[in-house]
């Protein structure tokens, strides 16, 4: 019996989360990621930028898997001039995570903040997701600190 040919994965594409059921979708990734996976408390999780930050999400195959969003900062981080935000929630199901998601959240959200005629984006990055971050051009900055009960940097990028 011949074997079937092998199909692509369908691709992956990046959307701003226009209304409440798109949001719906964002907030149970994370909960997968951060709440089950990672042990984050629910209260940590979820926050008050969630009602005004500019969320994204990736499908592949019409499928949510992934999601991140963006947050104007009151001020720039200490150091830095100029309009600054803040990416964060960056979270991608486990079985997509080698399929540079990560990487087309990264970029919707960085050309969105570019939109927003931000200078700098600051993040707090996982210490397992720094390598992957300074791919991406971020910089650590300080020492690390625990967010959560999990190790983090903080990490800045100009635009």
């Amino acid at each position: 019996m011949p074997t079937p040919p092998e199909t692509s994965p369908a691709p992956v594409t990046i959307a701003h989360i226009k209304d409440e059921a798109e949001l719906m979708q964002a907030l149970a990734i994370r909960e997968v990621v951060f709440i089950e996976e990672q042990h984050v408390p629910e209260g940590i999780e979820r926050d008050a930028e969630d009602a005004h930050a500019y969320h994204v999400i990736a499908y592949q195959g019409g499928h949510a898997i992934g999601t991140g969003r963006l947050v104007k900062l009151p001020e720039p981080p200490t150091g830095q001039s100029g309009t600054w935000g803040q990416i964060g929630r960056m979270a991608v199901l486990q079985a997509h995570r080698k399929a540079r998601v990560g990487s087309l959240l990264l970029t919707s959200l960085e050309e969105e903040a570019r939109r927003r005629n931000v200078n700098g984006i600051m993040l707090h990055a996982q210490l397992y997701a720094l390598d992957f971050y300074k791919k991406h051009g971020y910089q650590p900055v300080g020492a690390v600190f625990d967010e959560a009960g999990i190790d983090h940097l903080e990490m800045h990028k100009r635009l």
